[in-house]
């Protein structure tokens, strides 16, 4: 894997709570607390990438589904 070093700034009480994870959680490092969090982070916006991109198709589809049908064809 591919990895790469920086160097962040962020308030004592997150640096407080990776502490308290790590310690709590049995992780190795704090960088692998922040690696999850930031896995989760980019988890949940792919899923509001999918999300509106499957509610697009939804409306195109909803638009079409009766397209050349009479409601007496079903």
């Amino acid at each position: 894997m591919n990895t790469q070093k920086v160097t962040i700034s962020i308030p004592q009480s997150l640096y407080d709570f990776v502490e308290s994870y790590q310690r709590k959680n049995h992780v190795k490092s704090r960088s692998d607390v922040i690696n999850t969090a930031l896995q989760l982070l980019q988890e949940q916006q792919l899923i509001a990438c999918y999300n509106e991109a499957n509610n697009e198709l939804n409306n195109e589809f909803d638009t079409t589904i009766s397209d050349g049908l009479e409601d007496e064809t079903w």
